[in-house]
């Protein structure tokens, strides 16, 4: 459990302010010596860019040999599901006949040699699991997919996949019909997903590629993967061209904003589009209105050039160790990982750092980078020396060098304040003053883009509300809940 402690002062305070021990003119909401106390808002340059995938309710739709189901619906959906349904990985059987279950991909490629009308609808069906696991981003599953035609057409066209769909999707469906609306809509019509994420498809229907990231995950990763199949909502999904915002969107600028603008489950971040992306100020070069300005074109391009050749070598990484994301960016934050392959890797980072930098306009921030640990949790009643107690208590645990921070770590397992094979929380990344530095800035930015936005007659009278998704549930990352719905209530910020 990670508890943050905040007093509140009903009037002005008159004392001496401290941030990080040290004294400040001032404390802004986001726990910063400098900016505003605003929440950022969103920004119409950002909509209609990102999208969280389908809601397929239902693994009866799939056609799927490896028995591992994988969250696919959000929090505001588990109401309507059975107290007992399970929404985490799990071992499923695979059979013609079992309701809620996959059929085995046989299944799918008999029906397909039978009659080939039934490729029109079936789609590769692609999850977190296999983003962040295969080392190509592979899909393992495939989808029936009606989009949004009637039961009356779907029967004439396709009647053996509605047939499995009958007995497999309907009994599960049923439990909804009359929960509330939504329920009693998903049940009604069991043939078609819980939620078909059409602005997605449309949004995209034109690219061959497309930029995914997890909607919960616990390392800052984004994946270019082809267009050309059904995301499962536990997916981002963003419509933008993959060449330059990939370098922007992977780059420490982007994680810093989107740690602190993300909600939280356990120790992941809960990456809620309209939060984390809407509000997030690109660079001018990368706007749409400069699209055709060739003042901008040497910013694109280095931001391209360095963007393909970090994606190309860390694919190139995760082929050769067979490992994924995760452990690709398990090992690229563990100090004692010396291997050249991940050392280059975070080579090839700080220089796509620089590069965003760069077209932000912003190089003189220092971009090297250490080991830190946000957070520390030891064992109870374990008694440390004054210096090492000290230490840990005063939030000082950034390391420059990586043979330091594994004697740190040495030293918490030699008196018992870590035990069996747990790992510490490490990330290779900016000290605090810089991610503090860019934090503040970006926030300024966003006010200015706002503003401007405002100026043109973009967000109407009142302008846009602060950013909230209803849909991310858990608990806003170092914001306070209020008991309005928050995507109607501006919220006062604090990164804790």
């Amino acid at each position: 459990m990670i508890v943050s402690v905040v007093h509140l002062l009903n009037g002005a305070y008159t004392g001496t302010k401290l941030l990080d021990r040290r004294e400040v003119e001032q404390i802004t909401a986001f726990l910063l010596k400098q900016g505003g106390h605003d929440d950022p808002k969103q920004l119409e340059a950002n909509a209609g860019k990102s999208f969280q995938g389908s809601i397929v309710l239902g693994m009866g739709f799939t056609f799927d040999d490896s028995g591992l189901s994988e969250e696919e619906t959000s929090e505001e959906d588990q109401e309507l599901q059975d107290d007992d349904d399970t929404i985490y990985a799990e071992i499923l059987p695979v059979d013609d006949d079992t309701p809620g279950t996959p059929s085995p991909i046989a299944t799918m490629e008999r029906l397909i040699a039978e009659n080939s009308k039934n490729s029109e609808v079936i789609f590769p069906y692609i999850g977190g699991r296999e983003v962040n696991d295969s080392p190509t981003h592979s899909h393992r599953r495939y989808v029936i997919n009606f989009g949004e035609r009637s039961e009356e057409e779907c029967w004439q066209n396709w009647p053996d996949l509605m047939a499995i769909t009958e007995r497999k999707v309907k009994p599960d469906r049923a439990h909804l019909m009359g929960r509330n609306a939504i329920g009693t809509k998903r049940a009604t019509n069991w043939w078609l997903f819980g939620g078909t994420a059409k602005e997605l498809y449309e949004a995209i229907e034109a690219s061959s590629q497309v930029l995914v990231n997890l909607f919960t995950c616990g390392l800052h990763s984004f994946a270019i993967i082809e267009s050309s199949k059904v995301f499962a909502n536990s997916l981002n999904v963003f419509a933008l061209p993959p060449a330059s915002a990939f370098p922007l969107l992977q780059s420490r600028v982007h994680e810093v904003w989107a740690k602190v603008m993300s909600s939280s489950m356990k120790d992941d971040i809960r990456y809620g589009p309209s939060d984390c992306f809407e509000t997030f100020p690109s660079p001018t070069a990368l706007l749409d209105c400069t699209a055709n300005d060739p003042a901008h074109d040497a910013t694109r391009q280095s931001l391209e050039a360095i963007g393909e050749h970090y994606h190309r070598h860390r694919a190139e990484l995760m082929v050769s160790n067979n490992e994924g994301l995760t452990r690709t960016y398990n090992r690229f934050h563990d100090p004692a990982e010396t291997s050249s392959g991940l050392l280059e890797l975070r080579r090839l980072h700080g220089e796509m750092d620089q590069a965003v930098l760069a077209a932000y306009g912003w190089s003189d921030v220092p971009t090297a980078c250490g080991f830190g640990l946000d957070y520390l949790d030891t064992e109870e009643d374990v008694q440390l020396p004054d210096e090492l107690q000290e230490r840990i208590d005063s939030g000082e645990m950034f390391f420059w060098d990586a043979n330091d921070a594994l004697d740190f770590q040495g030293q918490l397992q030699a008196y018992g304040a870590i035990t069996g094979r747990r790992k510490l929380p490490w990330r290779y990344r900016w000290p605090d003053a810089v991610r503090n530095d860019i934090l503040a800035r970006l926030l300024a930015l966003n006010a200015e883009r706002y503003a401007e936005e405002v100026a043109q007659g973009l967000h109407g009278k009142a302008g846009k509300k602060a950013a909230a998704d209803p849909a991310a549930g858990g608990n806003r990352r170092g914001r306070p809940a209020k008991a309005t719905n928050s995507a109607d209530t501006g919220q006062i910020g604090l990164a804790l």
